[in-house]
Formats: C-alpha cells, sequence, structure tokens
C-alpha cells in the first residue's frame, strides 16, 4: 500500500464515528480513501449508513494531522500494515463483515496457506489446564499450525510459549498499539515470538490496554483462524467472548471439559451444553473435525450420475467444488458469487440429490 493511500485510509479511521464496516463501505464504494474526502456532500450522502452528520465529520480535516502522526511512527519502527483488500490479508479474516480495514504488524508473521488455529482461556489457568495445553500443541505439531492468542497471562502466554518450544509459528493480537509490551512481565517473550511469528494489532500506536480495546482484539483472535479452542474458562470471562464470536462467524469451537466442580470448567461446560463448542479431549479430536488427516480425492463427474439436473446457481457451486476440491461455505459463496444464505440452501438440496456431501468442519465437497 503506498503512503499516500495509507496515510488517506488512516485519516478516514480517525473520523469520529467511522467504524470499520462504514469504512469499508465508503472505501468499496469510492475505490480509494482519497477520493472520499474529496467527494461531494451529494456523493457522500448516497453511501448507505452515511448522514448528514457523518458527512460533516468527513470534512474535519484535523484527523490529517493525526494521520500523519501515525503514519511518521510506522515510518519510524519498520511496522509492517495489511489492508483490508490486499492478498496477504488474512484470508479468513476477509469474511468478517467488521474486521478491521488495516492490521499493523511486527515480527515474521507467515500465515498464507497455513492451518491456523486460536487457544484462549483464563488468566487464572491451572496446573491441570497448562499440562493440557503442552500436550495438545506437542501433539499438533506435525500439521505445522499457526497459534493465535492474545499474549494475556495465563492460557495465552501458555500457547505462546508451547508453540515456540514446538518451533512452531505463533501470533500473538494485541489489544494495543505496538509502542509498548503488555503485560510488561512479558516483555523477555517479545523477541523470540518475533523470530518466528510476531504482534499483530488494529490499534494504533497511541492505543492504551483498555477494557473495551480487549473485546474488539477477541473478534481477531476468533475472525483469524479455523477454530477457536478454549482451554479452561469460568462462567463469565473474555474467553468465551471470544468463542461466541468464533461461533458467529461461523468458526469450529472446541471446548475443554472438566470436573463439574472445577471453577474454571463452568464456561467450557456452557459452551458444550449449549452446542456452541465441540468437546476435545486430545488433539485427534482437533484433527479430524478440521479434515486435517484426510487426502485429496479425485471426485467423479457429475455427468457420470444417471438423471442428475442441476440448477444454474447449483452448477456454478459444483463447478467451483469440482476444480478446487473441498471448501468452507464462506468461501463458497464470495467464490461463487451468491449470498451465504442462498449457498446454504442450495448446497442442502445438492445434497439431497446426491452430488455433494457436508464434511467436520463445515467444508463440502462433491461426491
Amino acid at each position: 500500500m503506498k503512503d499516500t493511500e495509507l496515510f488517506y485510509t488512516l485519516a478516514l479511521l480517525k473520523v469520529a464515528g467511522i467504524r470499520d464496516v462504514i469504512a469499508k463501505r465508503l472505501i468499496n464504494h469510492f475505490g480509494m480513501a482519497e477520493k472520499i474526502f474529496h467527494a461531494r456532500s451529494g456523493e457522500l450522502l448516497a453511501v448507505d449508513g452515511i448522514g448528514t452528520i457523518l458527512c460533516n465529520k468527513l470534512r474535519d480535516r484535523a484527523v490529517f494531522s493525526a494521520a500523519e502522526r501515525e503514519l511518521q511512527f510506522i515510518r519510524e519502527h519498520n511496522i509492517q500494515t495489511v489492508f483490508f483488500k490486499d492478498d496477504n490479508y488474512p484470508c479468513l479474516l476477509k469474511y468478517c463483515n467488521d474486521g478491521p480495514v488495516l492490521l499493523f504488524s511486527k515480527g515474521n508473521i507467515r500465515m498464507e496457506q497455513s492451518k491456523k488455529i486460536s487457544i484462549v482461556g483464563t488468566r487464572q489457568i491451572t496446573s491441570h489446564g497448562i499440562a493440557f495445553c503442552r500436550k495438545l500443541i506437542a501433539d499438533l505439531a506435525p500439521w505445522n499450525p499457526v497459534i493465535i492468542s492474545g499474549f494475556a497471562y495465563g492460557t495465552d502466554i501458555t500457547a505462546h510459549r508451547e508453540a515456540m518450544d514446538n518451533k512452531l509459528q505463533t501470533v500473538a493480537v494485541l489489544a494495543h498499539g505496538l509502542n509498548r509490551i503488555y503485560p510488561a512481565a512479558h516483555a523477555r517473550f517479545q523477541y523470540p515470538i518475533m523470530e518466528n511469528g510476531g504482534f499483530l494489532t488494529e490499534f494504533w500506536s497511541d492505543a492504551k490496554p483498555e477494557r473495551e480495546h480487549f473485546i474488539r482484539r477477541n473478534r481477531i483472535i476468533a475472525g483469524i483462524s479455523e477454530a477457536t479452542i478454549v482451554i479452561e474458562s469460568a462462567e463469565k470471562g473474555g474467553a468465551l467472548i471470544t468463542a461466541y464470536m468464533a461461533d458467529g462467524y461461523n468458526r469450529d469451537v472446541f471446548a475443554v471439559p472438566g470436573r463439574t466442580t472445577d471453577m474454571f470448567s463452568a464456561g467450557c461446560h456452557t459452551l458444550l451444553k449449549t452446542q456452541r463448542a465441540h468437546i476435545l479431549t486430545e488433539a485427534a479430536d482437533l484433527v479430524y473435525m478440521l479434515n486435517w488427516n484426510i487426502e485429496k480425492v479425485t471426485e467423479k463427474a457429475v455427468q457420470r450420475q444417471l438423471f442428475v439436473e442441476l440448477e444454474p446457481d447449483e452448477q456454478r457451486i459444483y463447478d467451483f467444488l469440482s476444480q478446487n476440491g473441498r471448501e468452507l461455505l464462506d468461501l463458497i459463496a464470495r467464490s461463487c458469487a451468491l449470498p451465504v444464505h442462498k449457498v446454504s440452501s442450495l448446497l442442502l438440496r445438492m445434497e439431497l440429490k446426491g452430488v455433494i456431501r457436508p464434511l467436520p468442519g463445515k467444508l463440502f465437497e462433491i461426491v
């Protein structure tokens, strides 16, 4: 992303009342952030969600000074920026309507074509939780997943440390800017993490680790990976919020069961009882549900099946799966330019026709 466009994108995000959903809508409408600041009022008001108040706020040029300061910080500290339209923007996060317009990172993050899982849980992780987390990551190491967490005390830092011990890439998603390390006690892990992974945030350099920032941080943890694992959690807490967000993004959620009397198993049990999570007792559960063990198969041509007739949209989905193999529902919908709810209905009809079949991990493939 060129500095000029980055500057105007930063300025747009600094406008009061402009959050990621509206910012994306404006950028998609005008093509680039710079044009938004030169647009006439009538053009701005034509964008869904833009009223007179936001239109007037977009005339405030004070945001340019803030954008220039942040751009200077990015340059001086070699911060990597990723725009939501860039090819290297986290693939699964692109399907989240409220995903960040910009991501800032430090380190050597390489998540393209990689298996990605998020591990979350209580800051007061028990010895049982630590032991489970260690064994889980060690057993998953042959599949070389990226381990994502939030760099907090307890479960988060345990997951990061075990990933490093097993030579796996790990990504710490922060609830503040990249000019600080929080908590300070974890400063000793900064450079080891950056050697094989790194730090990721949507927050500017002056952003402090405030309470509401952690909730926003959690949606990135939930949306960036194919599955979220809750090791331990009380009845309320950030780990449960992350799990609910992941479920809302149509991601797989796993929860580790414990004894009924264990306080930090209560949240996991709630997820299991409400069917928001799969039970996770060992690495093999996750490997099976996410299809990590299944090799590609040669699909049969639909023409070989007698008396099967497909509607045009069904044929489009079939052709896509035939060419690309098993895929997630969201990716099918995006690639075929169809709404997700319509694709869900079409896939069910195609399943009844014996043309496709659903797989664990919310994947679909042709028969």
